[in-house]
């Protein structure tokens, strides 16, 4: 990642009072008739923030006509990157390939479907002028069904457990960070990515801030129940040792059960002189430990094909082809 100045438009007021430069990364998917509403908002915004800034619009291989309004978009917008994936890799991934194809010290990540308004963009750099690293823009109030709202909070409970911190519950896909947070993960090329869980990498100066959240003007989000509950199982399996830490405890508990029903069955035997009788309760220890071991051994095997996919050199991302200013 390079942080060479680039002229965006400059604000005609004293240039010391702005930022030197500030990078916008937004993921394209299904979103044509949303976009030129979004940066023209952006283009309000940007200029009384920094001095130069850019938008990088990755393409996530959105089947609508997004790439088309994008490449116009470029066109009139001199300061947009715009970025077309050669198929459908996800938010994070794609987020991914936009962060280090920015240019600037300061780098914000937006949805594209206006749920993240760019007026609220000033309140993450308040927050990171304070000293920290990463500043995430929290809900003031979330626009999201029960269900998802069920699977966002499960994602967040996974990412609390790698992230160690209280913050975790507040993360969100608005996020603004220094550039050099993003260093940390600079070489990595797995084909599983969380742009949060890849953040604690470089830092763990994290802060929240509520900002407002508008419902999606138009369409539906992508993430759905099972997305959410995959991308949690992905995060949790591809960056931690947690699972297997659970799977040993409970490999361990029922270890200990089972000592517990031997010392009953040969108390048993010994005070009454006969065995415990019954087809069922030999059937009900033996379904406990096969559950145990059939569930011991899913958690290795998630592990072992997340082995397999590195070694295979998996690429988080494909470029198809790039348009806009930053083009070299």
């Amino acid at each position: 990642m390079t942080l060479a100045p680039q002229t965006g438009q400059n604000h005609p007021g004293d240039p010391r009072t702005l930022l030197p430069g500030i990078s916008i990364v937004i993921p394209v998917y299904r979103s044509e008739t949303i976009l030129p509403e979004l940066l023209r908002r952006l283009s309000e915004v940007l200029p009384t923030l920094a001095v130069s800034f850019e938008a990088v619009l990755i393409n996530d291989s959105s089947p609508d006509n997004s790439w088309e309004v994008i490449c116009r978009l470029a066109e009139q917008y001199r300061w947009i990157h715009a970025i077309n994936l050669m198929r459908n890799y996800g938010q994070h991934n794609a987020l991914l390939c936009g962060i280090r194809a920015t240019r600037y010290a300061v780098i914000v990540t937006m949805d594209d479907d206006l749920q993240h308004p760019p007026e609220e963009i000033p309140k993450l750099l308040a927050v990171l002028d304070q000293g920290y690293d990463v500043v995430y823009g929290r809900p003031a109030q979330e626009q999201h069904g029960l269900m998802r709202d069920l699977a966002s909070l499960t994602t967040k409970l996974a990412l609390q457990s790698l992230m160690g911190a209280q913050i975790a519950r507040q993360v969100s896909a608005f996020r603004a960070f220094r550039a050099e947070v993003a260093n940390a993960f600079s070489h990595y090329e797995g084909a599983f990515v969380s742009i949060d869980v890849l953040l604690t990498w470089g830092t763990n100066r994290f802060a929240a801030v509520p900002v407002r959240h508008e419902p999606r003007s138009q369409g539906t989000s992508g993430y759905t129940f099972r997305k959410l509950l995959t991308h949690a199982l992905n995060m949790t399996t591809g960056f931690s040792t947690k699972p297997l830490q659970i799977a040993s405890f409970i490999g361990f508990g029922f270890t200990l059960f089972g000592f517990g029903v031997l010392c009953y069955v040969l108390i048993r035997y010994f005070l009454q002189g006969t065995p415990v009788p019954g087809f069922p309760f030999l059937a009900s220890i033996i379904a406990l430990f096969s559950g145990a071991q059939l569930f011991a051994l899913g958690i290795i095997g998630e592990y072992l094909a997340r082995m397999h996919f590195r070694s295979m050199q998996k690429p988080p991302y494909v470029v198809r082809s790039d348009a806009g200013r930053s083009r070299s």
